[in-house]
């Protein structure tokens, strides 16, 4: 029987993860210079006539918090009228310090840096709610929530009570559109209604359809992270980093049972750096980590004989206790769950044993030398099972009656990618 080829792999992909970890940051940096980002020009030195909208979308990561950081300090360095944050976020997962020296920059831009929760159906909770309280000004779009803020992370001695009188139920709940003004939000339906009302901002007065309506003739440049942040970005998502992972883990335990040219094995190794990164970025436990990797190596136990068996039981509960329990304070959705064990029970209960056998099974691999050997049940036959024969476990079906573990056998011929055995009596 073909056996799996283990390496230093593993080690090589986690240490990958990890220095993506240590240096997203400073490629955000590199990547978000004088040059603006996505291949926008920079500016010339001395502009000023210009409002700046940062996309500002996901969880608050090294490479989110360090782009965000380096446009504040672009936007002093080019004089801007404001700088934007058009925001969307659950949260942040960098250390508290990083995120108290993020709202710092923002309170200490000369360019006053506001914050805008949109569009529709956009949130902030948790840390980047906190960040609705240090913006000049902060706002939020129809249908957009911001609030269950938690406990106040910035450091009161600086930054006071966040939210004032409504401190307690920015922290416990939301606030939306029609009540933005009771936390000291500014209701603004879209993001051009909330730069028009930013000081300094020029406008002028149209009438469309018989109605008078405000624009700004303020240039607005929009910005975003590069395609390769966004892609580590994306990595840090919990849904995503996860399904990368497990995805990527599960193409490298396919490689190794495949006589192929390396192709699984080349995207199964990228998805689990990028897995590994989001892993690092993220409040993942490693302990947690180790069981999914251990469920793995149970199934490729079943994978080798061709048929699911104990192994593969307990793979299937150490990838659910992994699966989890792979989080501290940061949930998967039911569709992600759901979607990972689907594909895990049609390629390991189905898939990867069908593909062994017919790869792996051929008569002059020598399975036909077994005839005449003699070995013992396994696992009952009744008609089908597994039976040891040369100290090897091999799928088999009896030729006569059932018989039950232990029973002596003798192989009679073979069968596709069955032995037919019978009986042996003394």
């Amino acid at each position: 029987m073909r056996r799996p080829r283990f390496s230093a792999l593993g080690l090589v992909l986690v240490l990958c993860g990890w220095l993506l970890t240590q240096f997203g940051g400073s490629l955000a940096a590199a990547a978000t210079g004088s040059s603006g980002p996505s291949g926008a020009p920079g500016l010339p030195a001395g502009t000023v006539d210009l409002v700046e909208v940062v996309e500002v979308s996901g969880l608050f990561d090294p490479v989110l918090v360090d782009f965000v950081e380096h446009r504040i300090a672009e936007a002093n360095a080019r004089g801007l009228i404001a700088l934007v944050l058009r925001l969307n976020s659950a949260g942040s997962v960098v250390p508290t310090e990083d995120f108290v020296d993020l709202a710092r920059a923002m309170r200490d831009s000369e360019v006053p840096v506001a914050v805008w929760v949109g569009p529709s159906s956009a949130q902030a909770r948790g840390e980047a709610a906190q960040l609705l309280a240090v913006a000049r000004p902060g706002g939020v779009a129809s249908g957009a929530r911001v609030g269950k803020a938690g406990e106040q992370i910035l450091p009161r001695d600086e930054f006071g009570v966040l939210f004032g009188d409504a401190a307690n139920r920015v922290r416990d709940a939301f606030v939306r559109f029609d009540d933005a003004t009771t936390a000291g939000l500014v209701p603004a339906a879209t993001v051009g209604d909330f730069i028009i009302d930013l000081e300094g901002v020029a406008t002028t007065t149209t009438e469309i359809e018989g109605e008078a309506r405000r624009e700004p003739t303020t240039p607005v440049r929009f910005v975003q992270l590069p395609l390769h942040l966004e892609l580590l970005h994306t990595g840090a998502s919990a849904s995503v980093a996860y399904l990368l992972f497990v995805i990527g883990v599960g193409l490298i335990v396919f490689e190794l049972f495949t006589a192929g040219i390396g192709i699984a094995g080349v995207v199964g190794a990228t998805f689990v750096v990028l897995g590994c990164y989001g892993l690092a970025a993220l409040p993942a436990r490693w302990w947690a980590v180790a069981l999914l990797l251990g469920s793995f190596l149970a199934f490729a136990v079943d994978v080798q004989t061709g048929i699911p068996r104990r192994a593969t039981v307990a793979g299937l509960v150490l990838f659910g206790v992994g699966t989890f329990t792979l989080y501290d304070g940061v949930g998967l959705s039911w569709v992600t769950v759901l979607s990972a064990v689907v594909l895990l029970l049609v390629v390991y209960l189905r898939g990867m044993p069908a593909m062994v056998r017919t790869r792996f099974s051929a008569v002059g691999l020598g399975r036909e030398w077994l005839v005449g050997e003699e070995g013992t049940v396994t696992s009952a036959l009744d008609p089908d099972g597994t039976v040891a024969v040369r100290l090897a476990q091999w799928p088999a079906r009896s030729a006569g009656g059932p018989l039950h573990v232990g029973d002596r056998v003798k192989v009679v011929g073979s069968h596709g990618h069955l032995l037919d055995v019978a009986g042996v009596t003394d």
